[in-house]
């Protein structure tokens, strides 16, 4: 068979839909200023699905440090990887006030999380260390693993009998092989919004050696009392081995950082295959991103205002019944039954009727007869948006119950 063949014949679970769904419920164009409320399709929407949490992406200071950083230095400077040419006194700044920030020795920046998050499992791991992680990792801690020539077990979501259990086979094996064992978990699992339980992982180190590395794209910014993450929110800074965290949710850009002692951190700046060989992150983004930084620190209103708008959209949600999930985080998953045919109908309905735009999530990504809607609440909406999207999604709720979603999608399809 030609490799291109399947580009034709197998687009793949998501693919097969492209056809019907591109534009509008895949790969849908939000335009206008990024806040509360854009324009979708030519109307203005709420808008619930932008991980803008603290509302910094178009706050007039970062706005400012963005277009000041580009005017100076424009965004080819500094050319080169980090360790040929691209290395300047502003990304050793920003490593610095992140490492600070976290509460560790040292950190490193990333160009892209996800590219980020890839290579550093590739870098800390060989064939003789075993990998055990959360059956709910995100997909770019699947395709790093993937590298791993090694072993790895998976323990069912959150489930510490089992994980215990796979740290006993993965024990077994690194005595044999002389390896050791990483153990990877996410702070906050960014589409059901529940927390990894951090507390009762690392209680587990008290009878088996591991290293824990955790990937909380969603908890930097968001989690803890200063909002230094979900390893701060248990209070277990110390014992997280390895810290992950994006640019592209809380901070509203770009890139991303790893954290953790400085000898782990320099034998990553010399063996991270992402970086080493990956032009050094523009100037922009750093002078961008130490802005960011600098408020995050030092405006504590911005998640405050968040959480705001978290309680009362959950507690709202919940007050009329809606399942949540077990989110303990500002993401927000609505959970209706139902399959393709009914979730398509929902979000027609919340896009047309009632301008809300949210993300939808089905089968294959979960299981299947369940729809998801995921909402996530950000620092620029306001408690009219809040009272308005409850009302909503009570009515959504009745519609579905009273089987009119299903009948419409067949009315369309007969």
């Amino acid at each position: 068979m030609d490799v291109f063949e399947k580009c034709v014949v197998n687009m793949g679970p998501i693919g097969k839909y492209a056809k019907q769904a591109e534009g509008y419920y895949v790969f849908p164009k939000l335009e206008g200023e990024i806040s509360n409320k854009m324009i979708f399709q030519g109307k203005e929407r709420l808008v619930w699905s932008l991980n803008n949490y603290l509302g910094l992406a178009n706050h007039p200071e970062v706005r400012k440090a963005d277009a000041e950083g580009a005017a100076e230095w424009g965004m080819a400077y500094p050319m080169g990887a980090r360790m040929m040419s691209g290395q300047t006194k502003y990304h050793e700044e920003l490593e610095e006030k992140l490492a600070a920030f976290v509460k560790r020795e040292a950190a490193y920046l990333l160009n892209y999380g996800y590219q980020g998050m890839v290579s550093i499992i590739n870098a800390m791991v060989d064939r003789k260390d075993v990998i055990v992680y959360d059956s709910e990792a995100h997909a770019c801690i699947i395709d790093g693993m993937r590298l791993h020539f090694g072993k790895r077990f998976v323990y069912p979501h959150n489930n510490m009998e089992n994980l215990e259990k796979e740290l006993k086979r993965a024990t077994k094996i690194v005595e044999k092989t002389g390896g050791g064992i990483l153990l990877i978990t996410e702070g906050v699992y960014g589409m059901a919004g529940d927390l990894g339980k951090l507390d009762e992982i690392v209680e587990l180190k008290k009878k088996y050696n591991f290293r824990l590395f955790i990937d909380d794209a969603h908890g930097f910014g968001t989690m803890g009392p200063t909002g230094a993450g979900t390893d701060e929110h248990f209070g277990v800074q110390d014992e997280v081995d390895i810290y992950f965290g994006t640019f592209a949710k809380s901070m509203a850009g770009i890139g991303g950082f790893v954290a953790a002692n400085a000898k782990v951190v320099k034998y990553l700046q010399y063996n991270m295959r992402s970086q080493m060989f990956a032009k050094s992150l523009p100037m922009p983004m750093v002078i961008g991103a130490l802005k960011r930084l600098e408020m995050l620190k030092n405006e504590p209103e911005h998640r405050e205002n968040l959480w705001k708008v978290v309680n009362a959209l959950q507690s709202g949600l919940k007050k009329n019944g809606i399942n949540l999930g077990n989110t303990a985080s500002p993401v927000t998953p609505v959970i209706l039954s139902g399959g393709v045919p009914e979730a398509t109908q929902i979000t027609y309905d919340l896009r047309e009727n009632y301008n809300i735009f949210c993300s939808i999530v089905v089968y294959p990504v979960i299981p299947k007869g369940m729809i998801l809607l995921r909402l996530i609440p950000t620092a620029v909406h306001t408690m009219e948006d809040v009272e308005y999207t409850v009302k909503a999604f009570a009515e959504v709720k009745r519609k579905l119950e009273n089987k009119e979603y299903a009948e419409e999608f067949k009315e369309i399809n007969e």
